[in-house]
């Protein structure tokens, strides 16, 4: 059954046992739960089906099958869900329906600009629109400086020098003897001299005891 509802964005919750509806904002989608209404005619066919329980057993001891399979037929059909309810249940149905959709209106206001339905929390009251038409003035403002501070935050943090120690580095092993030697200017072990050595041809650094550089085969020392 498709009934017009006053926004198209809700979900029918109904079952065979009553009515129940939730209609969400068209913003955020925070929903309403309509209260439940129950089905007189649910309960009518709750008592005809056990009626026609006992009628069953009756007629299984006594050989008459007609009535008991009647109303137990007739509890099917009232067991079925929209397409096969009753007459009566389609008009509880609708009767629910417009019930829920004035409950739930109470809980939605509809935007002049952009037709949406929304809830309280997305409503511009000081505006009159929603707030995605017309933002609260002092949310931007407090986002707007939450941004700028996080891009201050993230340009003072480029432009300081996070390391401030030398970057030359000592050597780990002694040359030696081979062993760990520390971050002192001699080695811990053998107590050779650490210092880096400076070659004279290219200026390369080579950690002491090296007897020729690295970089150009010059002799060191």
């Amino acid at each position: 059954m498709a009934l017009q509802s006053f926004t198209s964005n809700y979900e029918d919750n109904s079952t065979e046992a009553g009515f129940q509806f939730t209609f969400y904002c068209d913003l955020c989608h925070e929903g309403y739960k309509t209260k439940f209404i129950s089905s007189t005619t649910y309960k009518k066919g709750k008592m005809l089906r056990g009626i026609g329980s006992l009628i069953g057993a009756a007629s299984q001891l006594t050989g008459q099958y007609g009535l008991g399979n009647t109303v137990e037929r007739g509890a099917d059909v009232l067991s079925e869900r929209h397409e096969g309810m009753s007459p009566e249940w389609h008009k509880e149905y609708e009767k629910a329906f417009e019930l829920a959709q004035n409950e739930a209106k109470g809980h939605f206001i509809r935007c002049p600009k952009c037709r949406n339905y929304v809830c309280e929390n997305d409503w511009n009251e000081l505006g009159g629109l929603c707030v995605e038409c017309a933002p609260r003035e002092n949310v931007e403002v407090v986002a707007a400086r939450a941004t700028k501070m996080v891009e201050d935050i993230r340009k003072k943090a480029e432009e300081t020098d996070v390391f401030t120690g030398k970057l030359d580095s000592r050597t780990t092993v002694c040359p030696q003897c081979g062993k760990p030697s520390g971050e002192g200017r001699f080695c811990n072990n053998c107590g050779a001299n650490l210092n880096l050595v400076e070659c004279d041809n290219c200026g390369t650094q080579s950690p002491a005891g090296t007897r020729f550089c690295g970089e150009c085969g010059n002799r060191l020392g």
